[in-house]
């Protein structure tokens, strides 16, 4: 098989299935990759191999994603297993002041941002800011043209309440991560009734975020652009969905005019204690002048792994390597790792 393969199985996974992928870190099995989907085994990196052998044993922790830790040690083997979700899909209803913040603050999020306004000028707006999609057209024909899904989140900011009755109507009926809709709770309320009346869901009514945006007495645009992304982000770390592979990380290593065999490094933290600066499956690739993908918490910890990830690409040796970064004692801080955790960072040569 090739190296990239297992990459493309995770970028074409299911988004509306539960996915994870299982690798094995250390031990006789080490290196051996398996992609499962709903709780079936859909792909292995050696077939009939590790994951074969134990897919009983996998059945019974694929049984929910509250039952299944981030690593698992199996007949002597550390495993590390990773649910996916997918990349933050922001879609905006209107290109007003409030949308060019939320825009921008997405954007720097790393989400994929899409912009729907009718008004040709103010769609303009919405490509200057950078959204990487801006669909100008009619509310409805936009909508009709957005999926959803369990990480699309939804922002209604128009400029009046017929079109937010639009957009919410088109929304309820749609697979959603959160739906938030700007203005007074008058105006909301009588929304919310007509779109009831016209047969939207009572319940996905009921759990629309309105006002939208946490209340921290926001008045500017840029200040309610902060407040409704903090609520977005508020709610996308409740339901904890990780992204695991994001677009831009997929579409870097799955890169069709780089060299097949050109050497970089996935960074991924399998494992933290105390106040490491980011999450377990945490991912970053590095290149081999040095530039990165991603990030796995900046500063001085990064720097150390991008240093040693940098060694095994233009060694040639070393194809993976666990990489423990210690943020605690005098050591660390004299060297300006604040955090005060310890991280375990996998290190893989792709």
């Amino acid at each position: 098989m090739g190296r990239l393969d297992f990459y493309r199985v995770v970028s074409q996974c299911d988004p509306d299935k539960k996915n994870m992928t299982a690798e094995v870190l250390e031990g006789e099995a080490a290196g051996e990759k398996a992609v499962f989907s709903d709780g079936s085994l859909v792909w292995e990196s050696r077939q009939g191999g590790f994951f074969t052998e134990n897919q009983e044993q996998f059945g019974r922790l694929l049984t929910g994603e509250g039952g299944l830790r981030k690593t698992e040690e199996i007949r002597g083997n550390r495993i590390f297993c990773d649910w996916l979700g997918q990349e933050m899909h922001l879609v905006i209803c209107g290109g007003g002041h409030v949308s060019i913040p939320v825009i921008k603050i997405g954007l720097m999020m790393g989400c994929r941002v899409t912009d729907l306004e009718d008004r040709p000028l103010f769609a303009d707006h919405a490509r200057q800011a950078g959204a990487t999609e801006v669909l100008c057209d009619s509310f409805e024909r936009g909508l009709d043209r957005i999926q959803g899904g369990s990480d699309t989140y939804f922002v209604i900011v128009t400029r009046g309440h017929r079109f937010d009755q639009v957009c919410l109507e088109k929304i309820v009926r749609k697979s959603h991560a959160y739906i938030g809709m700007i203005g007074s709770r008058r105006r909301v309320a009588a929304v919310k009734e007509k779109v009831a009346e016209d047969g939207g869901d009572p319940a996905v009514l009921e759990r629309l975020y309105s006002p939208i945006g946490l209340d921290i007495g926001a008045e500017t645009p840029e200040e309610i652009g902060v407040a409704i992304m903090a609520e977005i982000i508020e709610v996308k770390n409740r339901i904890r969905r990780t992204c695991g592979y994001s677009g831009e990380l997929l579409r870097e290593i799955l890169d069709p005019e780089r060299e097949e065999q050109e050497r970089r490094v996935l960074a991924t933290i399998v494992m933290r204690k105390g106040s490491a600066p980011r999450e377990v499956g945490t991912r970053m690739l590095i290149l081999p002048d040095g530039r990165c993908v991603g990030t796995i918490g900046g500063g001085c910890m990064e720097a150390d792994v991008v240093r040693r990830a940098l060694h095994m690409i233009r060694s040639g040796g070393e194809e993976r390597r666990m990489c423990r970064v210690d943020m605690t004692g005098e050591e660390a801080e004299e060297e300006g790792m604040v955090c005060g955790g310890v991280t375990d960072v996998f290190l893989e040569v792709i």
